[in-house]
C-alpha cells in the first residue's frame, strides 16, 4: 500500500534549517509493508535551508503564513505549491498520510498560530493539513508526535490497514453475498471502535428497503471508513473479548476457560497487553477449528510483527 508522508521524516534534508527528521517507526517498521509518496510543500515553495514561517491571524478570523524575512506575507505562494503537492497525492492509491507535527503546512492540531503583536494564540491545522482534509475526509490522517502514544499509534495502524482492506475488497468488483461476509469479518472490530455504527452497518447490509447495490456500497463504505477511525478503548475491547470467549466456551476445559477470563480481567486492570488474551483466543480457535473467530479481523487487523498491541499503554 500506499502512504504519502512529510519528506523530513522519511530522512530527506529539507528542513528549514537543511537537515532532517527521520521517523524509525515510519520507515524501518512501517516500511516493510508499504511504500512512501514524500510531500513538503514548503520545500517546493522555498527551497532549502529558507527563512522560518508561521501562521499569523488576520481581521477575518482567518490566518495568512508570514515569513520571518522581514515579515513578508507569503501565502499565495505556500497556497499554490500545496495545490502542486495535492495533485500528486491525488494521483497516488494513497491509504493515508503523515504529517509532520507542529509545522505552519502539515501540523496536524498542532501548528501554532500567532497573533498579529507575535504572542501565541491557539494551536491548528497546518495549511496543507486542512487542504488533505477537504479533499480526503476519510482518509486515514495522523502526525508523527501523536504516534509516540502507544494508543493513538495502534489505532491509526488498525484504520490504516483496514482502509487498505476496504479499497482492496472495493477494486475486486464486490457481490452482495461478499459485502455480507466483509461485514461478518469485522464484526468484532467494528464493535471495538463504536457499536452504534456497527449496528448501523448491519441495517445497511441487511437492505431492508431494497436499494440498488450501488447505493448499499455506497452508504456501506462511508460508515464503514467513518467507523475505523473512532478509537477503541479498553472496555469497548473488554466487551469484545467476552463476546469472543463465549464462541468457545463449550469447547473449552473449566482450566482454560478460567485462564482467558482471568487475562481478560487482568487486561482490563492494566496488569497485562491486549495481545495476551487475544493470542489465548486465537489459540482456543485453532485448537476447536472456530472458523467464525478465525476469519475475524480483530484477532489480526495487521502485521503481527508490528507488535503494537504487546504493548501495556497501547490501551486506554
Amino acid at each position: 500500500m500506499k502512504i504519502a508522508v512529510s519528506g523530513c521524516l522519511l530522512g530527506e534534508e529539507i528542513r528549514y534549517s537543511g537537515g532532517h527528521s527521520l521517523d524509525r517507526f515510519v520507515t524501518q517498521s512501517l516500511g516493510k509493508y508499504a511504500q512512501f509518496v514524500s510531500f513538503c510543500p514548503e520545500h517546493l515553495a522555498f527551497g532549502t535551508p529558507r527563512s522560518t514561517i508561521r501562521l499569523v491571524e488576520d481581521e477575518n478570523e482567518g490566518y495568512y503564513v508570514q515569513s520571518s524575512d522581514e515579515e513578508v506575507d507569503v501565502t499565495e505562494k505556500l497556497l499554490d505549491t500545496n495545490n502542486l503537492e495535492l495533485q500528486k497525492i491525488q494521483n497516488e492509491p494513497i491509504r493515508g498520510i503523515i504529517f509532520k507535527s507542529k509545522s505552519p503546512s502539515c501540523g496536524l492540531g498542532s501548528a501554532m498560530v500567532y497573533r498579529s503583536n507575535g504572542y501565541s494564540k491557539e494551536k491548528d491545522d497546518g495549511l496543507f493539513v486542512k487542504m488533505c482534509k477537504e479533499h480526503f475526509p476519510l482518509l486515514p490522517m495522523e502526525e508523527e508526535g501523536r504516534l509516540n502514544d502507544p494508543w493513538l499509534r495502534e489505532n491509526f495502524i488498525m484504520q490504516l490497514f483496514a482502509y487498505d482492506d476496504f479499497e482492496n475488497f472495493k477494486a475486486s468488483n464486490p457481490t452482495m453475498k461478499t459485502l455480507v461476509s466483509f461485514h461478518q469479518s469485522y464484526k468484532f472490530m467494528l464493535q471495538a471502535k463504536n457499536e452504534m455504527m456497527y449496528r448501523e452497518l448491519g441495517q445497511i447490509v441487511g437492505n431492508h428497503e431494497g436499494l440498488p447495490f450501488d447505493e448499499i456500497f455506497r452508504q456501506y463504505e462511508i460508515l464503514f471508513k467513518t467507523a475505523i477511525a473512532q478509537k477503541s478503548s479498553i472496555g469497548k475491547n473488554r466487551n469484545v473479548l467476552e463476546h469472543m470467549a463465549g464462541f468457545v466456551k463449550d469447547k473449552v476445559n473449566q482450566v482454560e476457560k478460567e485462564m482467558l477470563h482471568e487475562q481478560i480481567h487482568d487486561y482490563a486492570n492494566k496488569i497485562v497487553p491486549l495481545i495476551a488474551p487475544l493470542s489465548r483466543l486465537h489459540m482456543f480457535a485453532k485448537a476447536y477449528n472456530v472458523e467464525y473467530l478465525l476469519d475475524q479481523k480483530f484477532l489480526h487487523p495487521y502485521p503481527k510483527e508490528l507488535a503494537l498491541r504487546s504493548d501495556i499503554r497501547s490501551g486506554k
